[in-house]
């Protein structure tokens, strides 16, 4: 009796909540902290530089957990809806 292999193709779905979460973690880090979360995040995200990020709530260490490519794929199909 032959079984089919079952494709788990949820995967993507995974990733988007998992970085939408750090990036939910990470906001809410920076705005408590008072800095301004849009703006900081889009410096970490065009330059890399972690020091964008504060490392309250380990905000930074959740951050370095998703590649900046990433972040803003999500981002963007957040933004479109897809």
């Amino acid at each position: 009796m032959e079984k089919n292999t079952i494709i788990f193709s949820n995967t993507d779905e995974i990733k988007r909540k998992t970085v939408q979460e750090i990036l939910s973690q990470v906001f809410d880090a920076l705005q408590e902290k008072g800095y301004d979360p849009v703006g900081q995040i889009v410096g970490y995200i065009t330059s890399g530089e972690l020091s964008y990020i504060t490392s309250y709530r380990d905000a930074r260490k959740l951050i370095r957990q998703v590649e900046r490519d990433e972040l803003v794929e999500v981002m963007l199909k957040n933004f479109l809806g897809k």
